[in-house]
């Protein structure tokens, strides 16, 4: 079922004779900063996000400071600003910010209301995100109208601000599809499973982009000077490192599981459950933790302070650390989203930086790793080609091995079978078994880079192993016998098991669409 949605049209313009407020629309700051902008000063303001909160708008503001200095802060609004809207503000107070009013008509009319069929002909398909929904005054005897404001992704038009009404609501924070009627109406049609993963997988390249090695951060963090911090970022770095989990911790199931809920992977689930939102080992938390810690100390951003940065990181990271430190998508070239392992990426240590700026980079780029890892495996979650129910967990989980640590990459898929037909036969009914495959990725010295993939379908296991190293290769090879000894002590039966040399074979087609093990041989 489709329905219309409209654009409205554009605001009138402002009579030329009426007169400016002394004070425009006023900002409230979630954290006030004294001094931000000079008395009798003014600064230009970029909207970098908007959310809505009942009737309350809550913005992330880039602010260029006099000289050319750029800082973040958030406030919160009684009127919507368009994305990327270009503001000019004054600050009468330390914890408010005001707009002077041509500045708030401009940041409304930033806000597209009308389409270039020129660049979107008729038929074009829209999808976007809704950042705010308001019910519009009433006339008497009329409808109902709501004014949303939503964030186009894809398009000519992507990052632009599309202001449209609706005679229903529109859920914040839900994606739409439409189709282009003409330069005021669009036709809403219900979003399919194929678009919803191409949102995820735009999400992901954006992510992939700023990511980098998690070895990298902690070998900083290990030369870290023990003087020149805080006690409570030295006390932060301790505990990070002191939770990572030894090799030979990992050898026993107990201890494996604690490794793979501690991973990061988990901890947006546990705050949608109400459960501890950070437990004192979670990788995730403890580095968002550091980060949140590390940022109040940047000599070039003196305005900071551990609550702006703990409520910004909560919306916008790993963006917030980004438009303060630079970007840090530009060392290298950006890998293809879905892949597995995700291949080692470091970032450049410019030298007219000091530790902490640099620290600060890699922990941001090290929660990007762990954001890609989650995205991968919601891009990789779906339905096969014969109906079974893939489930994708991708995450990666740094281990001691003696002085060092070594990040382990680990994706678990599991297929459910499809539900099952009350005329089958049994021997159809035996072949719907779950089907379990585990992907491991790891560079341990002096082994070199190895890739394990093993698949168990009905308690027969089969495994491929993949060194890189000649030498490493040849005494996996020798070792194979002993392996499958070792399986089947533990009550598996074994098929397939084999060791290659090199890296496993990548294609075309993703994991939803193949099988590199065939269970009926």
């Amino acid at each position: 079922m489709t329905a219309e949605i409209n654009l409205p049209p554009l605001p009138p313009a402002a009579p030329a004779t009426a007169r400016p407020q002394a004070s425009g629309e006023l900002l409230k700051l979630l954290t006030p900063v004294d001094g931000l902008i000079g008395a009798g000063q003014s600064a230009k303001a970029e909207v970098l996000s908007l959310k809505q909160d009942q009737q309350i708008f809550q913005l992330l503001l880039k602010i260029t400071l006099a000289g050319g200095r750029q800082t973040t802060v958030s406030a919160t609004s009684s009127l919507p600003l368009a994305l990327g809207a270009s503001l000019a503000i004054t600050q009468p107070s330390a914890g408010s910010l005001a707009i002077s009013p041509q500045s708030s008509l401009a940041g409304n009319a930033a806000a597209l209301s009308r389409i270039d069929t020129t660049q979107l002909p008729v038929g074009t398909l829209l999808q976007g995100k809704v950042l705010t929904t308001q019910l519009q005054p009433q006339t008497p005897g009329q409808p109902a109208v709501y004014r949303s404001m939503v964030s186009l992704l894809n398009s000519a038009l992507s990052g632009s601000t599309l202001n449209i009404d609706s005679p229903q609501p529109l859920r914040i924070g839900t994606l739409l599809s439409a189709q282009v009627q003409d330069a005021h109406t669009l036709s809403f049609v219900p979003l399919s499973n194929r678009q919803e993963q191409l949102a995820i997988s735009q999400q992901l390249h954006t992510q992939q982009s700023r990511q980098g090695s998690l070895d990298a951060l902690f070998k900083a963090l290990q030369n870290l000077p023990a003087d020149g911090q805080s006690s409570e970022v030295r006390a932060s770095v301790d505990k990070l490192l002191a939770s990572l989990p030894e090799v030979q911790h990992l050898s026993s199931a107990k201890g494996l599981a604690q490794a793979l809920a501690n991973s990061g992977l988990f901890l947006e689930s546990r705050l949608l459950a109400g459960q501890n939102p950070a437990p004192a080992d979670d990788l995730k938390g403890n580095l968002l933790r550091l980060i949140a810690q590390l940022a109040p100390g940047l000599p070039a951003n003196p305005s900071f302070n551990a609550a702006l940065a703990a409520n910004t990181l909560a919306q916008a990271l790993p963006s917030f650390v980004r438009n303060a430190l630079g970007t840090l998508g530009q060392v290298s070239a950006k890998p293809a989203p879905g892949g597995f392992p995700l291949p080692s990426r470091l970032l450049q240590n410019l030298t007219e930086e000091g530790d902490l700026e640099h620290l600060l980079r890699l922990a941001a780029a090290a929660i990007s790793r762990l954001q890609s890892h989650q995205l991968s495996s919601l891009e990789q979650t779906g339905m096969t080609e014969d109906g079974r129910l893939q489930t994708t967990w991708q995450l990666e989980i740094p281990m001691r091995n003696l002085q060092d640590i070594v990040p382990l990459q680990v994706k678990v898929q599991r297929e459910d079978p499809p539900p099952r037909d009350p005329k089958e036969k049994p021997a159809e009914r035996e072949a719907r078994q779950h089907i379990w495959r585990i992907d491991l990725a790891f560079d341990l010295a002096p082994l070199g880079p190895l890739q394990v993939q093993a698949q168990l379908v009905r308690g027969s296991l089969s495994s491929q192993l993949w060194a890189e190293h000649p030498y490493t290769a040849s005494l996996i090879e020798q070792h194979l016998d002993h392996l499958r000894a070792q399986l089947y002590a533990c009550g598996l039966n074994v098929g397939d098991l084999d060791c290659h040399l090199g890296i496993p074979p990548q294609g075309p087609q993703t994991r939803l669409e193949q099988r590199w093990v065939d269970d009926t041989a």
